[in-house]
């Protein structure tokens, strides 16, 4: 996926986790952080961040914050980008039938739903960009609904699905993802209980620069 409108800034302060100050051209102004998690390791007074203009002028934050500089790298912050980007990729691959987003399965929605054949997939999608000593760790807040998501996959296996889960790895260097046991013990206990019971892990590498982000994965 590519971004059409991306400025520099540098980051100011975060007043919440819908918001944050950043410095334009010299100029202070409050931008839409398309991220709920905490971020708290990337959005450092000072960073140099990365803005996409919004398609509606009528909007009251102009630009939203997208990918942040950390170390060296870009990170893609956007939490929207990971589903874009794996519809992307599965369709390119054109190895399924059907690919199909935004799927209802028992009291969920996947994200997404494949056929090949007579083979049926499931498929959740997580973006990670929390980062330490070369791992990539998930989540960086609570999510009680990423762990009922994997006991759902859990049950599918059950049912005959084929199912994953797959983290999206928002910024370069990085092949390995693990559960964020720290941060949300259940989603933790969920993930290892998924894995037993036949969910694959799948870890998708990303090239990503201030105005794209795309799965390079094998």
């Amino acid at each position: 996926m590519k971004y059409q409108n991306i400025v520099e800034a540098k980051f100011i302060a975060r007043p919440n986790r819908f918001i944050a100050r950043v410095l334009l051209d010299g100029n202070e102004l409050v931008v839409h952080v398309k991220n709920t998690g905490r971020c708290r390791e990337l959005l450092i007074p000072g960073c140099t961040v990365f803005l996409d203009k919004a398609q509606n002028p009528e909007r009251k934050t102009p630009y939203d914050l997208v990918a942040v500089e950390n170390e060296g790298r870009i990170i893609n912050i956007d939490s929207q980008a990971p589903n874009v980007v794996v519809k992307e990729w599965l369709l390119a691959q054109n190895h399924y039938d059907l690919v199909k987003p935004e799927h209802k399965y028992g009291d969920s929605r996947i994200d997404f739903y494949m056929e090949k054949g007579d083979e049926k997939f499931l498929m959740e999608v997580k973006g990670c960009t929390l980062f330490r000593d070369g791992i990539g760790y998930f989540p960086d807040a609570p999510t009680e609904r990423g762990a009922k998501h994997l006991r759902e996959l859990a049950a599918a296996v059950k049912s005959g699905f084929n199912t994953s889960i797959a983290f999206v790895i928002q910024g370069e260097g990085i092949s390995e993802v693990r559960p964020n046991e720290e941060t949300d013990p259940e989603f933790t206990r969920a993930f290892n209980k998924a894995k037993k019971a036949g969910v694959k892990i799948v870890f998708l590498k990303c090239k990503v620069t201030k105005d794209s982000l795309n799965i390079v994965a094998d």
